[in-house]
């Protein structure tokens, strides 16, 4: 089992769409907790690009999450993603 709880492509596929919408990608880390059946991913940027990330009324976010479920069925697992401050 890898180090992203057997989530890689969706953890890869996460951290590209993130680190391409936002003014610091560099400061862009994905937390990964394997949460038995689920795993648990919780992404955090630099102060002042979560409003980037999160878009208007949310769409971008959810947007995100509908990729990377779908990247995620690729590994086999279910995902839930977190923006956090």
């Amino acid at each position: 089992m890898s180090d992203h709880g057997g989530a890689d492509h969706a953890v890869a596929v996460l951290g590209h769409m993130t680190r391409s919408l936002v003014d610091n990608p560099d400061q862009v880390s994905i937390d990964v907790a394997d949460e038995g059946d689920r795993v648990q991913l919780n992404v955090s940027v630099a102060d002042g690009d979560m409003g980037q990330v999160i878009g208007k009324r949310g769409r971008m976010a959810n947007a995100i999450r509908v990729v990377t479920r779908a990247a995620a069925e690729r590994d086999g697992v279910e995902v839930d993603i977190e923006f956090v401050d």
